[in-house]
């Protein structure tokens, strides 16, 4: 009868640390949701540097419009003559981290496989910009 009790016993306090950890679990994640964090870059390319099976795709594109910072990371590689680095525009907000499958899945997009760049060739305007996720997306976890 004695073992019966203790059997009992732990199983209580066993259950009861199982409900209180998921109750500071849940609690912990209703109030700081994981974010993500994407950066799209863009750089200006001169005309012989589009290969030659690349897509280009008009700047006033609607699909290119759609994807969250792209017009902006456009503009500013074009306004800076970024020629020798990526401009970039860093998205934080849920879900920012789809913006590289919707670049990747919506839009002409270019894996290269000798020295050219990876992404989605834009003309803007008398230019050629390449747009790509420059920074792998990553998930951050709320800090408690």
């Amino acid at each position: 009868m004695i073992r019966g009790k203790d059997v009992a016993l732990s199983l209580l306090a066993v259950g009861t640390a199982a409900v209180a950890g998921y109750v500071l679990s849940s609690e912990r994640s209703a109030t700081g949701a994981s974010r993500s964090k994407a950066d799209l870059g863009a750089r200006v390319i001169g005309p012989d540097e589009v290969p030659a099976d690349a897509t280009v795709v008009d700047a006033s594109a609607e699909r290119l419009g759609r994807i969250p910072g792209a017009r902006q990371a456009l503009e500013r590689a074009v306004r800076n003559g970024a020629h020798e680095e990526w401009e970039h525009v860093t998205l934080e907000r849920d879900g920012a981290w789809s913006v590289v499958d919707r670049i990747r899945q919506s839009l002409p997009y270019y894996d290269a496989d000798g020295g050219e760049y990876n992404g989605v060739y834009v003309r803007y305007n008398d230019r050629i910009v390449v747009l790509d996720a420059i920074g792998w997306a990553r998930l951050e976890e709320p800090v408690a």
